[in-house]
Order: C-alpha cells, then structure tokens, then sequence
C-alpha cells in the first residue's frame, strides 16, 4: 500500500491540480495490489512507475476566427500514454470542461481498456475545450482545421489513430480528415469514426451502447438470469444512451430513463426512442421537450437534486446503464440503486461511478460491469475500422455486429476468469484491471526501457 500510496504522492508533485486523473490511477492501482504483491518484475521494471506517466503530452494553442470575424482562442491536448501493444488510440472531446487531467484521465483507462478487447491498439486521448453547441457548421470547420494544423504533425495510421467522443462526432471527424489530408497529401485510416462514404464502419456509431449491453447480456447469462422483461434506468442522451436503449429493446428489456445536463425524463412505459433520436440527433434540443410528444412522461430538472446525486437513478429497476460522463453516480446514488432492487449495473460512461459508488456495489454484491470493461466496444470498433481500412474491405453491419458480440463476451470472460484467478469471483473491477494491466505490463518488460 505504500508503494501506491508514494505513486500518487509523486505524481501530485509532477502533475500538479489534476483530481481526476489521481482518482483513476488511484482506482486501479489499489486493485492491483494482488498482482503486485505476487509478482517482483513488475517492481524490478518499475512498470507501475513508467506506466502513470505518458510517453507523450501535447498541449497547443488552437486559433481560430468567429462568424462574427473575431479571433478566439481555445487549448488543444493530446496524451500519447502507451504504445506498448500498437498505435495509440482514443478518441478526441470537445467540451468546456476538457483540461490536462481529464485528458490524462481518460487515457490512462484507455490503456486498459484497449488492452482488453485483445486488439493491438494502445492507449491515448485527446480534445480541446471547445463548445460546439451552438456553433454554426462554419466555426466548427474552421475550429477544427485549426486544431489539426497542429496535431497532424502527431498522428497517423500506424503511430496515433484518433477518433471521436463527446463533442467530436462524423461531422467534426470530416472536417479534420479533410484538414489533415490537405496538409500531408495522404489518404489513410488515420481516423476512425468517419463517414460511411469515405472509409468508416457500420456499427461504429452504434457500438459502444451495444456492447454495454452486450456486457450486462453476458455478465446477466453467466449467472443464471437474462436481460428480457428487466426494468432498466439509463443515463445521458447522446450517442451511447441512445444505441444502448435501443439494444435494450431489441433483447427485450425495457429501459425507462435518459436524461441531460439540464434534468431527467421518467417515462413508465418505456423511452419512445424515436422521440429520443428526433430531438437529439435532428433538431439537436434539449430533453424537455420530450414532453411535447409525451405528455404522460415525466421531467425532472437537474436542479432538483444539487447536492447528493441525480433524479435518473432514483426509480426502482433491476438494471443500470450510466452513459454520461464521469464521476456522474454518486455514493447516495449507488445506495437508492441498492435499496430500489437493482441487481446489475453495466457501464458506458468513462468512470461514471464515483470510487465511492463502485464500493458499495461491490459491498452490496450486485453484478457490476466496470466502464473500462464494458464500453470497450466503442473502441473495438474504431479498430474494427482501422483493420478494414487497412485492407480497403468494407464488411457488413451483422459482420461487424458479430465481431462485437465476440469481443464483448471475450472481455467479460478474462476479467471473470482474472477475477476468480485472484480469489475474488465477482470482483470484476480487480479482474478487468490486473487482466488489461498483465499484458500491458509484459509487453512493456519485453520492450525494454524505452
């Protein structure tokens, strides 16, 4: 415990005012502590040392000109964490909120996270605090040219294969590929999540939902229970909530909530999804207006709960699929989960649960699918991309779908069988984490010091 315990003392001192990316470092070590204490080479090689700092960190300026013909100024990163297993791969955010540490935060989980899906990507991420809400097409253009008049010297096919996240989706994708091709006169897979009619994958848009289900099926299955007929609570409305309830319904479950940054939508019946794409997708408005098309749903503003959590998880289900953000579950969240009959939780956020959270579901024994783990699909897809690109192929949407359905049952039964490996059957946060850092960690030994 003090050699984690030193580890993250030195790294406030190196990486000073960054909480969030203490915090995920801080998750996964503690969970390695089984590995750790068994096994001296990872200390000989001081992989626990060399592995919370990135090989790379890019931080630039990114200029660009309003349609009011005024110069804005926003930051742009790129944490190039670990390269050991392929490219580095992760995807790009735009977002107020975006600074150094939930940069380094997200990527540090994609190093794991990829190394699960046993594809040969390493892990990265990237992005900028820029809003594209309420940005006309032209200023996000321009932003985004200007962003990659910078990154492009960073990036490509075989060395760092971005794509998109909160923010960054084909259309910005379009607008960067567009840039990046200008610059350096190359067409290749040097991102993932573009246009179907320019080298992207079907399935893409759909795969990180999907596989959070495709997680919970597998962790539900395993155990003797099944996804049809479970009352589901879902959060967030944007690309992962949305295929993640459309999954739910086509397995035969009924998922309940989604909510946004402003509140919460109950609808007892079940989320009309139609009504959920129109809003989000088309008209790109807020989720109140879900009561327009049904007057029988319920609405809760944000500001209902300010201080202990958040309305979407407060009705009683059996399952929850958190697909916002991080640190969006609170520990008095977890416990109205408990107490309201949940018996599983997947993941489709980063780190959605607060460490506190995570504790009291695994203290409560439900089933729980960690978000490293169960939204890798996402990514598994983007390389799903790349391996078509690289082989000028394009598959099918039930070819891809398959391949999913084969990754996320394979990512479940390592972080199962690690689990239980280590004396902790239903542990899968310890699974996940010590499964993704061994083969990291052995392809680092087997590098060398580099």
């Amino acid at each position: 415990m003090t050699y984690i315990h030193n580890t993250i003392v030195k790294l406030q001192k190196t990486s000073p005012a960054q909480a969030e990316f203490y915090q995920a470092v801080e998750e996964i070590l503690d969970s390695l502590q089984p590995i750790l204490e068994t096994n001296d080479k990872y200390k000989q090689h001081a992989i626990i040392e060399r592995i919370v700092e990135p090989e790379r960190q890019i931080m630039f300026r990114v200029p660009w000109v309003d349609d009011q013909g005024q110069v804005q100024v926003n930051k742009g990163y790129r944490v190039e964490f670990n390269s050991a297993l392929g490219p580095y791969k992760g995807g790009l955010r735009f977002h107020p909120s975006v600074n150094a540490s939930i940069i380094k935060f997200l990527g540090f989980e994609q190093i794991f996270k990829n190394a699960l899906t046993g594809l040969p990507i390493g892990g990265g991420k990237g992005g900028a605090n820029f809003d594209p809400k309420g940005k006309s097409d032209g200023e996000i253009m321009r932003f985004c040219q200007s962003f990659i008049n910078e990154l492009y010297r960073h990036i490509g096919p075989t060395c760092d294969v971005p794509a998109g996240d909160i923010g960054v989706g084909a259309r910005e994708i379009g607008y960067m590929f567009g840039q990046y091709k200008r610059l350096t006169g190359r067409y290749d897979g040097v991102f993932t999540g573009k246009s179907l009619l320019w080298g992207g994958s079907l399935v893409r848009k759909e795969a990180t939902g999907y596989g959070c289900v495709y997680f919970a099926q597998n962790m539900l299955e395993d155990n003797g229970l099944s996804l049809s007929g479970k009352t589901c609570l879902v959060s967030g409305a944007g690309n992962v909530a949305i295929y993640t309830i459309e999954k739910l319904y086509e397995l035969g479950a009924k998922p309940i909530t989604c909510s946004d940054s402003n509140g919460t939508i109950y609808h007892e019946t079940g989320i009309d999804l139609a009504t959920l794409k129109t809003l989000k997708e088309v008209r790109k408005v807020r989720l109140e207006e879900y009561l327009t098309e049904h007057p029988d749903a319920c609405y809760i503003p944000a500001s209902d709960y300010p201080q202990d959590g958040h309305a979407v998880w407060r009705f009683p289900a059996q399952l929850a699929f958190p697909c916002a953000t991080q640190n969006e579950l609170t520990e008095q969240d977890a416990q109205a989960l408990v107490a309201n009959g949940i018996i599983g939780i997947s993941e489709g956020a980063n780190m959605p649960s607060t460490q506190d959270a995570v504790e009291a579901f695994l203290a409560a024994k439900i089933y729980y699918g960690p978000g490293k783990a169960a939204n890798a699909g996402g990514v598994a897809t983007s390389q799903l991309e790349m391996a078509q690109n690289a082989s000028m192929q394009t598959w099918s949407f039930d070819e891809v779908d398959e391949k999913l359905k084969v990754i996320m049952k394979n990512i479940y039964r390592n972080a199962r069988d690690t689990a239980a490996e280590f004396g902790e059957p239903h542990n899968l946060v310890l699974g996940a984490n010590i499964a993704g850092f061994r083969k990291v960690a052995d392809a680092m030994i087997e590098q060398g010091v580099v």
